[in-house]
């Protein structure tokens, strides 16, 4: 199964560079995921060793700098005001930041991640921000922020103070966005991602499976993904965590053979993008994180929280990798 630029109906391309020759369709990777599980982790392999060094592992850690009171009603997400049950807090100071960066780093984390949960950042907030990102990069690490969505202006402050990569995901598919979200389109998240782009900043941009979406939408959700110009450098496959109090905590648990089978069409439909075990590894057997891996992911957030969410602790982590012989990138 190739690539077309035929086939319907193809996922919408948005750019602010010339668009690609070929294009990815909902139709072809329908047929990706249709494969016998065997042929399509063969597949995704072949591929993940023609880009990747075959057994390392990109290793990040994710701190959120502001918890809660977010004015977006995203279903999946308890720091929403709507619904969710996150504490709020203020904003962290950057000695704070520094600190868990300090930390991270020794633990062998490469790339530090900050969250805040807003709708988008004020510009006196954002100066803050940078002045986390100037600090972090300063202990030779790499940067990436998810603020939420960005004004214009904002995205070439954040490339000042020395930002790698702005995290903002997709969420889901185009037809099943309005079923998890309501207070913002996707279109909005594109916008951001064209500003970003615009900056210089590389883009970190995945999606959450296991929201009760089909695996037609999931496929219709990394098309938009591959289809973006160029795609992004670094791709976050979340599984669901079903956190209570919100609208999606009761949603059922996506089969663990369809995430591996997401993992691997990632990989193939984007052969250079590091693909990262994000949300939802706390749930997932050492036994299902080993098919990922063999399925193409080669980047995993490394720590005990994820926001608000659980994560392996680091020991684990670090077990799992002496038993398949993984090492960090």
């Amino acid at each position: 199964m190739t690539a077309t630029a035929t086939a319907q109906p193809a996922a919408q391309v948005h750019a602010t560079t010339p668009l690609p020759a070929l294009r990815w369709s909902t139709d072809a990777l329908v047929a990706l995921f249709e494969l016998p599980f065997n042929d399509l982790l063969f597949r995704a392999q072949e591929v993940h060793r023609e880009h990747h060094q075959p057994n390392a592992v990109q290793l990040s850690t994710l701190l959120s700098i502001k918890t809660g009171g977010c004015s977006e009603d995203c279903g999946y997400c308890s720091q929403s005001a709507h619904h969710g049950e996150a504490e709020r807090e203020a904003l962290l100071d950057v000695d704070a930041v520094v600190s868990a960066a300090k930390a991270a780093k020794d633990k062998g984390a490469t790339r530090f991640c900050m969250g805040a949960a807003w709708r988008g950042p004020k510009d006196k907030d954002l100066d803050q921000v940078a002045g986390m990102i100037a600090a972090v990069k300063a202990l030779g690490m790499e940067t990436c922020v998810t603020l939420g969505m960005l004004k214009p202006g904002q995205a070439d402050k954040l490339k000042a103070a020395g930002l790698d990569y702005y995290n903002h995901n997709l969420d889901t598919a185009p037809e099943f966005y309005g079923q998890v979200i309501s207070t913002h389109s996707q279109q909005d998240r594109f916008d951001t991602l064209d500003q970003v782009r615009a900056a210089g900043i590389n883009v970190c941009c995945g999606g959450i499976v296991g929201m009760g979406e089909t695996r037609r939408a999931r496929a219709s959700l990394l098309a938009e993904l591959a289809n973006l110009a160029p795609p992004p450098e670094s791709v976050p496959i979340n599984q669901l965590v079903p956190m209570p109090g919100t609208p999606l905590e009761n949603a059922p648990p996506l089969d663990p053979f369809e995430f591996v089978r997401t993992i691997a069409v990632a990989r193939i439909i984007m052969p250079t993008s590091l693909v990262r075990l994000s949300a939802g590894r706390q749930e997932m057997s050492d036994e299902l994180q080993a098919l990922c891996f063999l399925a193409g992911a080669n980047s995993i957030f490394y720590g005990d929280k994820l926001l608000t969410a659980d994560n392996p602790e680091a020991g684990r982590d670090e077990a799992l990798f002496k038993r398949l012989g993984l090492h960090a990138a």
